[in-house]
């Protein structure tokens, strides 16, 4: 399977969606990191934007809640069309069931971890997702540097995917750069989030071709 590269639009222009979609029309889906100022330390935008993004592209959009009370509002955003919905199992009170509902509203369903959060606690339900997002930065702000601590996770969460036989995204999101995507492609990642090392590109979609053959060229 091809590597999945979703820019976020963290780093976009925000008051100019419809040009920045244009600029990365090669994605395989665009990354919208919902951020709600308490859950993590910063403010983006609601479902009202979101549901306008689904209005000017034709990408899927890789929705990706970093908001308290997930359970609440996560169906909101499968309604507008997301084609998946990523929830944190820190801002979860029952995040299985609150995959089954994305699902009967079509949407796919993804479990994130923070890096500081022990995979051990979400194994015994990621059977239950779609796909599995390891943060490989503190979530809230674009341009960080990957934490190195963090990809022993990654390898850990491939060797458990394959182990139980689960066909699920295994997806990593911050500080992924052509530089070092090859290496965390190489530990059993699929899907990955890139901000500002396609946004910060002069031709952005040759960016994207970069890191999707880089990680194809490295894959496990």
């Amino acid at each position: 399977m091809s590597a999945s590269i979703n820019p976020s639009i963290l780093s976009a222009d925000f008051v100019n969606f419809e040009a920045e979609f244009a600029t990365i029309s090669d994605c395989d889906q665009v990354h919208v990191d919902v951020m709600d100022n308490h859950f993590v330390p910063n403010l983006t935008f609601g479902l009202q934007m979101v549901a306008s993004m689904q209005r000017i592209t034709t990408k899927p959009l890789d929705v990706h809640l970093m908001i308290t009370d997930a359970d609440k509002f996560a169906i909101d955003y499968a309604k507008t069309g997301a084609y998946s919905v990523t929830v944190h199992h820190e801002a979860c009170l029952d995040a299985v069931a609150t995959a089954e509902k994305l699902r009967s509203h079509g949407a796919k369903a993804g479990l994130a971890i923070k890096p500081a959060t022990n995979l051990e606690e979400i194994l015994p339900v990621i059977r239950h997702f779609d796909r599995l997002l390891i943060m490989t930065v503190e979530p809230g702000f674009g341009g960080q540097l990957l934490i190195e601590d963090t990809l022993a996770k990654v390898a850990a969460a491939r060797a458990h995917l394959d182990s139980h036989e689960l066909a699920i995204d295994l997806q990593v999101d911050g500080g992924i750069t052509a530089e070092n995507i090859g290496r965390v492609a190489a530990l059993g990642a699929d899907s990955f989030v890139a901000g500002s090392a396609i946004f910060k590109a002069t031709d952005r979609n040759l960016e994207i071709s970069k890191l999707r053959d880089s990680a194809n060229r490295h894959s496990h």
